[in-house]
């Protein structure tokens, strides 16, 4: 039981006993004080319903010796004035079950602080009490977990099944598609008859689709080898101006069919390094195609590739002026850019726009895949990507590949 302490009134030696009652009633165990006779003077809240229930005497007739210690002044006091701070006895004639009382001793009043503790027995109903309602939330909480983990197992059987799916029908469609585009080719470069003007337009339109198509199999292919685990790359020391000059010479007419004029900015400095060569095509092919389809008639779209000297976090922090003599003269990656001039796309969605299945403006065509295939494929080359954009000001895609072989 803690100190009790009193600072004297200004126009009196002691407090208002309602006063000291309010204050003893903040106080969440039986606070009882009684005088040297025994009398009980002040009794808290707590203290009042602990005397309803023992049965004992009301609060003016109640004394401390008689009605609950059962014992006399002069053996508690012995204890007390031989030096002891505060002592525990029995209440009601040494009956444990009925709790004990801590006596404190104030010996400029004369009074005594009495303390009652809950009863063992009570204490021991409720321990178990709290026991049982710990073994039922234990029991709860299993039974959560367990329908956790099997809504959880399902699930992931279903997306299994789902990339299983995806897989299969991606080549199913693939030989076909390729068999029709083989015709198209054929067709459209005179070799089995020359073709008029209108014929020679619907086979270049069905051509188109059928590029489409092909260009969603392989990504479908893509996607359920990322989702699987199986994604393998080659990496083989290769020169990226001829990765990029022949993804810009493939695409050249399907900007020329839209009217949206294609820049290519590809650095001369750019010296071979190892990456895989069809999947970083695919990436940029991938941009590519996103970026003419949010491009309107008669804007452009630049693609850029240049040396660029990425400060990646490293054990050994070097000083600034280190720093900037590596930026200058050891450029360790290159940064590949798709700049487009459509409509933009708001800041909130610049982290959201990578994620499958997601799609900003929901009246273009696709699956949503296309952007998050490419950040799983530039990270799978120790590479980021990144999105550059305002509303009304346009696109730029950029990504990063590390030149360096460590």
């Amino acid at each position: 039981m803690s100190n009790l302490a009193a600072v004297e009134p200004a126009a009196g030696r002691t407090l208002a006993l309602s006063q000291v009652v309010s204050l003893l009633d903040t106080v969440e165990r039986p606070i009882l004080v009684a005088e040297r006779s025994g009398r009980v003077l002040l009794a808290n809240h707590r203290a009042q319903q602990c005397i309803k229930t023992h049965g004992l005497p009301q609060l003016g007739r109640l004394n401390l010796f008689h009605d609950l210690l059962k014992l006399e002044p002069a053996a508690v006091f012995g204890q007390l004035e031989s030096g002891e701070r505060e002592i525990a006895l029995p209440m009601k004639g040494g009956d444990e079950n009925d709790g004990h009382a801590r006596i404190r001793w104030l010996p400029e009043p004369d009074w005594l602080v009495v303390s009652i503790d809950s009863p063992q027995g009570s204490t021991a109903s409720d321990d178990a009490v709290m026991r049982n309602t710990l073994q039922e939330l234990l029991q709860e909480r299993e039974i959560t977990y367990r329908n956790l983990l099997a809504a959880y197992l399902r699930l992931q059987e279903v997306n299994r099944q789902k990339t299983v799916f995806l897989a299969s029908a991606a080549h199913e469609l693939k030989t076909p598609l390729a068999v029709m585009k083989g015709y198209y080719d054929l067709l459209l470069s005179g070799s089995l008859g020359k073709l008029t003007e209108r014929q020679r337009d619907i086979l270049q339109e069905s051509k188109e689709s059928c590029d489409r198509l092909v260009r969603l199999v392989s990504m479908f292919l893509n996607y359920s080898a990322l989702e699987s685990g199986k994604l393998v790359l080659h990496l083989r020391e290769n020169d990226l101006r001829d990765c990029l000059g022949e993804l810009i010479s493939r695409w050249q007419d399907a900007f020329q069919r839209k009217q949206v004029r294609m820049d290519a900015r590809i650095g001369a400095q750019l010296d071979p390094f190892k990456f895989d060569y069809q999947k970083v095509q695919q990436s940029v092919a991938n941009l590519l195609d996103n970026a003419l389809k949010h491009t309107p008639a008669g804007g452009s779209v630049t693609l850029s590739a240049e040396p660029h000297f990425w400060e990646r976090r490293a054990a050994v922090i070097n000083t600034s002026e280190e720093r900037r003599r590596a930026r200058l003269d050891h450029p360790n990656s290159v940064r590949i850019s798709v700049a487009d001039t459509g409509a933009g796309i708001a800041s909130e969605y610049h982290q959201e726009i990578f994620e499958e299945f997601v799609r900003v403006d929901r009246s273009s065509s696709g699956m949503g895949l296309g952007l998050a295939i490419v950040k799983r494929l530039i990270q799978a080359h120790r590479g980021k990507i990144w999105l550059e954009s305002e509303v009304g000001r346009g696109c730029t895609f950029a990504f990063l590949l590390p030149t360096d072989t460590e």
